[in-house]
Order: C-alpha cells, then sequence, then structure tokens
C-alpha cells in the first residue's frame, strides 16, 4: 500500500479510503476530511459535487477516482487511477529533484470508451498546507502568501498579505457541516504573456516553514489557495475552462497531458527559494553561455532605440569592444528601410513591416556584412535581434503563407498592434523561421539571437474540436519545440530570451534559453529594484540585466547602474561612443571586476538581507552565496541617510570592495558581530562587496 513517498526533506503522504486515495498532508502533515484526489479532473457535463463556487476542487469526477496501481521508478512515482462512471483514467505523476526538497507533479488524462471534453485539469493540489507550515487552525492570520505584480517594465514587484487581508478567512461554517467559504485567492494569466501581470510562482509562508511553487508553463495558467474543512489547499494547473476559454475534446482511448507544476518546501523563503533555483538550473538545458556568462552590448536600450546604421553601430562597436564587451548584438530595424515616424500613424515601419527578416539597403550601404565583420574584428561575436513568431501585417508574408499558419478565432485572422500571430503547430510557419535562422546564422556568422515576443495575442487560436485555449497551448508547447531544434542545430549558438522584457519569464521557456531579458526598463535609478529582486525567480547566470551608461552621469550613478547588472548578465547599451575617456573607463574597470568572478555566478544562492526590494524602497541590498563567500551588493536611492546597517551570517570576518565609484564608499563590521555598516555618501550610488571568512 502507498503512504508515503518523497525524499530529501519534502514528503508525500497518502490515504487510501473505499477503494480511491488522496493525498492527505506534506511531510507529516494531514488533512483528515480536508485531503483531496490526487487531481482535480472536470468534464463537460459533469461539474463539481458537495460546494460550488469558482473553485477548481470537489470535481465529480475526481471524487469518483478509484485506485488502480502505482509504479516507481528513479526518483518518480505515477499513480493510476479511474473513475467508473466516465470510464476516464487518470495518471498522477510526481518526479522528485535528487538532493532537494523539490517535487514536480502532472497530470494525464486518458477517454475510455467513450468521447469526453476536458475543461480543467490540475497540475497539483493538496491540502493540509496550513499545518505543514506550523500554523494549524489560525491559517487565516499566521499564513501568509506572496506572489510578484509584474508590470512591463517593472517586473519581479514581490508582495505579502495574510490569507486573511488577502481575502480568504475562516467563516466558521464548517461547525454547521459546510466544507469551509467558497472563497479562494487566485493568480491566473490568460494569453501568451505567461508573466504580464503575475510571475508564475509565489510561496506560502507559515510559522514554520515556507511552501514555494512553480507553475512550468509559457501559456496560461492558474493557482488557487482556499480554506476547506478548516484546512488550507493550493492547487496549480495549465489553463481551463473558466479562466482560460479551453477544453480538449478526447476521443475513445485518446490522452491529454497536463503542464507541469513544482513545490519546494523548506523551513524559511530563502531556504525554499534557494530550492528552487537549484530545481531549475539541474532541469535547464546545458548550454556554455550558462558557464561563461559573456558581456553582452545590444544597441537598443537607450541608445539607438530601433534605428541602427552602418555609420551609427561602427563606433559604437569600437566603444563596446573597449569597454569589455565580448558579444554585440544589433537590435530591432535592421530590416526595415523605412525611418522612426515614417510608418502609418507615425509609427516605426520595424514594427508592422516584421518577417522577411533581410538587412535594410538603406540602413547598410556595404551590406549588413560589413558591420558583423567589424564586430568580429574588434574581438566580439555578432547578433541580430528576432521577432520570430508574428508577422506585421504589412509584410507580404502575411498573404503569401497558409491562412492555417496563423492565430485565427472564428475564421478571421488575428492581429494584435500591427502583427499577425504565427501558429508554430503549422510545418509552413516552423519552415519560415528555421530557414530564417540557418540563414542568418550561416550568412552573417552570428553567434547569438535576441528572440523577443512584444504582443499578447489573447486566450488562444480556433483548434476544432477544442476550445481556443488548447490551440494556444499546442502552440506553445510547439514553439518550446521550435527552440530546442534550432539549439539542436546550431548548438554554438546562444538565444536570449524576451517578450517586451520580462512578459514571458517561466520555467519552461528558461529551462531551454540561457539567457533571458529581465526588464524593458530604461531609468537607471528604477531598474536597480528589478535586479536586486528578479534572482527569486531567474538564476542569476541566466537574467540579463541593462547597464546603460550616459555622459550625464556622475561616476557615482555610472556604478550605480554597473552593479545593478554585476550580479547576473551584463547587457551593455547607452551611447558608449559619447562618453569620455574617464566615463569610459569605469564601465571598462566594472566590466573587468565581474570577469573575475562571473564564472562562479552559476553556483550562486540568493537572499535579501533588507528583505525583497519594494519599489520605491531607498536602500536595496542583494547577496548571493558562493560557498563560504557572499557577494553583496547595496544600492543607496534617493535616502537621506549615508549609513545603513545590514545582517550579516555569523562568520564572515573580512569585507572587501569589489567595486564603487570611489574610496569614499566603506563598509565596516559593526560592534555586533552580524551587521555590517554600509556607507554610500552620495545618493545615487551603489558598492558591490565580497564578504569572506
Amino acid at each position: 500500500m502507498l503512504t508515503t513517498w518523497g525524499a530529501d526533506g519534502l514528503f508525500l503522504h497518502f490515504t487510501q479510503t473505499d477503494g480511491g486515495m488522496r493525498l492527505s498532508g506534506l511531510n507529516g502533515s494531514h488533512a483528515g476530511r480536508a485531503s483531496l484526489p490526487l487531481a482535480e479532473v472536470i468534464i463537460r457535463g459533469r461539474g463539481r459535487a458537495g460546494t460550488s463556487g469558482k473553485r477548481q476542487v470537489d470535481s465529480e469526477v475526481s471524487r469518483r477516482l478509484r485506485y488502480v496501481r502505482h509504479a516507481t521508478a528513479e526518483n518518480r512515482l505515477t499513480v493510476h487511477l479511474h473513475d467508473p462512471v466516465t470510464d476516464v483514467g487518470v495518471a498522477a505523476h510526481y518526479r522528485r529533484t535528487p538532493g532537494l526538497p523539490v517535487i514536480t507533479a502532472w497530470a494525464e488524462v486518458t477517454a475510455g470508451d467513450r468521447e469526453v471534453v476536458l475543461e480543467h485539469v490540475s497540475s497539483f493540489v493538496v491540502a493540509g498546507v496550513a499545518e505543514s507550515l506550523g500554523a494549524g487552525r489560525r491559517w487565516e492570520q499566521e499564513v501568509t502568501c506572496w506572489w510578484a505584480d509584474n508590470p512591463w517594465s517593472g517586473e519581479y514587484r514581490w508582495k505579502g498579505r495574510p490569507l486573511s487581508e488577502a481575502g480568504l478567512v475562516d467563516t466558521g461554517m464548517t461547525r454547521y457541516g459546510q466544507t469551509g467559504s467558497k472563497n479562494r485567492v487566485t493568480w491566473t494569466s490568460t494569453g501568451s504573456w505567461p508573466s504580464s501581470e503575475q510571475l508564475p510562482m509565489g510561496w506560502l509562508a507559515g510559522p514554520a516553514a515556507t511552501l514555494a511553487w512553480q507553475i512550468e508553463h509559457n501559456g496560461s495558467w492558474h493557482a488557487e489557495v482556499a480554506d476547506r474543512f478548516d484546512e488550507v489547499y493550493l492547487l496549480l494547473s495549465g489553463p481551463g475552462q473558466r479562466e482560460h476559454q479551453w477544453s480538449v475534446r478526447l476521443a475513445p482511448g485518446e490522452r491529454f497531458t497536463g503542464v507541469p507544476a513544482t513545490i519546494s518546501l523548506a523551513p524559511d523563503r530563502d531556504a525554499a527559494l534557494a530550492a528552487l533555483t537549484a530545481h531549475r538550473r539541474t532541469h535547464r538545458r546545458p548550454h556554455p553561455d550558462t558557464r561563461t556568462l559573456p558581456v553582452v552590448f545590444n544597441d537598443f536600450m537607450n541608445c539607438l532605440m530601433g534605428d541602427p546604421t552602418t555609420d551609427r553601430l561602427l563606433p559604437l562597436i569600437d566603444a563596446a569592444a573597449a569597454a569589455g564587451s565580448e558579444y554585440f548584438c544589433i537590435d530591432a530595424g535592421w530590416y526595415d528601410d523605412e525611418r522612426a515616424g515614417e510608418g502609418p500613424g507615425g509609427v516605426p515601419g520595424w514594427w508592422d513591416t516584421v518577417g522577411h527578416w533581410e538587412p535594410a539597403p538603406s540602413r547598410f550601404p556595404g551590406g549588413l556584412s560589413e558591420v558583423t565583420d567589424a564586430i568580429r574584428a574588434a574581438g566580439m561575436v555578432p547578433g541580430l535581434w528576432l521577432e520570430p513568431e508574428v508577422i506585421g501585417v504589412r509584410n507580404p508574408l502575411a498573404a503569401r503563407l497558409p491562412e492555417e499558419a496563423f492565430f485565427r478565432r472564428d475564421g478571421r485572422r488575428l492581429s494584435e498592434w500591427g502583427r499577425h500571430q504565427l501558429d508554430l503547430r503549422h510545418p509552413a510557419a516552423v519552415a519560415h523561421l528555421d530557414r530564417t535562422v540557418d540563414r542568418l546564422v550561416t550568412t552573417y556568422g552570428l553567434g547569438y539571437l535576441k528572440l523577443d515576443y512584444n504582443i499578447d495575442i489573447g486566450a488562444g487560436t480556433d483548434s476544432a474540436p477544442h476550445d481556443a485555449g488548447h490551440g494556444l497551448l499546442e502552440h506553445n508547447r510547439a514553439y518550446l519545440r521550435w527552440l530546442e531544434a534550432v539549439m539542436d542545430r546550431h548548438p554554438s549558438l546562444v538565444l536570449e530570451g524576451c517578450a517586451a522584457g520580462g512578459m514571458r519569464v517561466d520555467h519552461a521557456t528558461l529551462a531551454r534559453v540561457p539567457v533571458q531579458s529581465l526588464t524593458d526598463q530604461q531609468d537607471a535609478r528604477l531598474i536597480a529594484a528589478i535586479a536586486a529582486a528578479a534572482p527569486a525567480c531567474v538564476p542569476p547566470e541566466q537574467g540579463a540585466v541593462w547597464a546603460y551608461p550616459d555622459r550625464e552621469q556622475t561616476d557615482a550613478e555610472i556604478a550605480f547602474t554597473m552593479i545593478s547588472s554585476m550580479l547576473g548578465r551584463i547587457h551593455l547599451s547607452g551611447r558608449l561612443d559619447l562618453l569620455d575617456t574617464h566615463q569610459l573607463g569605469e564601465v571598462a574597470r566594472a566590466v573587468a571586476v565581474y570577469r573575475t568572478y562571473r564564472h562562479r555566478l552559476p553556483d550562486a544562492v540568493p537572499s535579501w538581507p533588507l528583505g525583497l526590494p519594494g519599489w520605491r524602497d531607498e536602500w536595496l541590498a542583494l547577496a548571493l552565496d558562493l560557498d563560504t563567500e557572499r557577494l553583496l551588493a547595496v544600492w543607496r536611492r534617493g535616502a537621506d541617510t549615508s549609513v545603513k546597517e545590514i545582517r550579516i551570517p555569523a562568520g564572515f570576518g573580512k569585507v572587501h570592495t569589489l567595486h564603487s565609484a570611489s574610496g569614499s564608499c566603506s563598509a565596516v563590521r559593526g560592534p555586533v558581530g552580524d551587521t555590517l555598516h554600509v556607507t554610500l555618501p552620495e545618493p545615487w550610488s551603489a558598492v558591490l562587496l565580497r564578504l569572506t571568512p
């Protein structure tokens, strides 16, 4: 009989009653009558039973699921279940990440002897959360839910609220035989930008432990927390009918596989997030880039802004090389003969004519090869920006490709902000992209492609006999297969993931691309908060942070913008060619310091000595632990005081300044051994420290 499964500090507990099986808790917690089935499955015509409301639990089908068998393999458990009424089979899959308190779960549903329409399939669901976090019956005050609002250019805005403040309270109705409040706290994303409003991750913190979660899908997703019989449950899933216009029709014997979701359970927040970070690294596609962390110059941000030409690029190439860049990426506009403001309504032509991906002769009279050759001659690797998934409405390809190669609703092709969305389930769409990438890489000797995505196409595409949401899900999976195929053909090519900055920051994408753009934020004073908060979601060696020095900045401000990128991936931009010799030297000095330790970032564990950054916090701090050392970045923004006390772990006896604007910045041990006094005399300055035993 299956009762417990797991390892490394995270165990699932199962109970079997009346032929069924339920997941009764984590690490010794037992939800009792609040226990839930291993998967919540809703079939059209078969809704919920025993309760009502918007919750995705208590489905009629799941309550009837009967245990059939289970199988274990190395780090894997599969439990097979069956509904005798609909003849539907459900396989609940669990995979543990060795050495970590981390489990990934997903469900497969197989139709039996008749057709069924699925409207929801959970990835992971568990009750007994309050007890596992040490809260018990006081869950409404003692359990705090954390999530990140993720607006464009204001990403990774972490916030925590007790469940009662988030909207979930004990209504007392269980004393009268009711299940609970029928309410829930939810985080949901609909469309092709999975992180456009909130990140697909979060955590629940209690007095004794923290339960962190992430949904590993690059499309629509849903998470909910609610009470049930004086306990708290967590449910994670991909798209569903109610939230995402998703359903899939299964013929007899046909199978649907849900999206994976991962949890980690640890004594505190930093430990739970450290476990997720290690899990992300374990299941990421290997690539040399995530070990070497080359410095990239990109000509877009606060620089050419989508208007590159040979004359403008050549001075930037020299300056980028002098600053220490190793890659040089030409961003948007390189393919467009229209100049800024010449398109309809003043929109630049490079916005709604994308798709052909041929260099514009008016921009490169000597050919694009003149520029890429200059990049190589300067000792750097050339790269280009692409937005592969879209075709501009004014591009002739929009009429040449088959209608079925685009997203459609009710037979009408969709357009969003001057672009049509390619459907990568269609071979013509994939062939177009494959020809494009292979031609550009071969012709220009590219080693880098920045893959951007600047529209959210909505709920999905017609996929009869399925709903639009299923068309989007299948396209999402096809996009991931396309990424893998590109890297199989070009194993040394570096792919940067980007979607208007951080609008597609999900583990499904991060597991495939070695580097990820974190934001489109142009204000160096604001980007520090983004850089300091992002490692909770994106491992430091993948998170690309803009550093855009400007000739109007002071030395302290140049150090401020450089340090914002120095605990992640340095992506230089700005008009480096307009800096004076001293200013360019300050940039080069920061890059040189970065090169001394960057090889260690792929093993670094992030933490936040001043707490997770607030958007307007005047002091920010991010620490990365490297075995027995700690890198610590401290930013002073508009604070009136020049000294900040920061708690540090015991045992760090020496403090070394790695980078700052001048010698006036200092950091000394406080009178108590676990504090550090950091002095930054000027507002908008920063310091990067190394702490050693």
